[in-house]
């Protein structure tokens, strides 16, 4: 059997259950080492998975898009590089989020099924979750009217997020 990546004879067979499906890498000896499969606290098969490994590899697998980038992309405040971050899968500062977001939203959606985390809210903090996320809506509208020069919409939008802010609802406690 050939290794995924290059046309050695494979050695290293790796398989696991990502999203209900069995997903199979076959690795030669220097493609194994390579990508830090001899390392067992650095290695990820899901980082691989999304890091570019060939479709005929993977059993079932839709195509990934390729996330390392060249490493030419640095964070101005650190120094800190693409090629860092998908080595170390840490940021060098907290300005590194905003300069990688492209590369984090990507490995992201190959992780999870979005990027936005909507989980369930615990027993009797309906009513305050409801609330935050009115009072949210409230507040982008009011920028936007702001913004486009309605000042009527803007007062009244205002007026409710104060009336809102007001009334805390209380939590049940069980």
């Amino acid at each position: 059997m050939k290794c995924d990546f290059c046309d050695q004879k494979a050695t290293v067979f790796l398989t696991q259950l990502v999203e209900g499906q069995m997903k199979k890498v076959c690795l030669c000896e220097s493609c194994a080492q390579e990508k830090g499969v001899t390392d067992p606290t650095g290695f990820s098969l899901a980082d691989m998975l999304m890091s570019g490994t060939p479709t005929n590899a993977l059993i079932g697998a839709p195509a990934f898009v390729k996330t390392r980038s060249s490493g030419a992309k640095k964070c101005p405040n650190c120094g800190f590089s693409a090629d860092d971050l998908n080595r170390v899968r840490r940021f060098g500062c907290s300005e590194c989020f905003q300069v990688f977001r492209p590369e984090v939203d990507l490995i992201l959606r190959g992780m999870h099924q979005g990027i936005v985390h909507c989980g369930k809210v615990p027993k009797g903090f309906e009513e305050i979750h409801a609330r935050d996320e009115k009072l949210e809506e409230l507040r982008s509208k009011l920028e936007e009217a702001i913004t486009q020069e309605h000042y009527e919409d803007a007062a009244q939008l205002r007026d409710e997020i104060r009336q809102l802010e007001t009334s805390k609802p209380t939590a049940v406690q069980s």
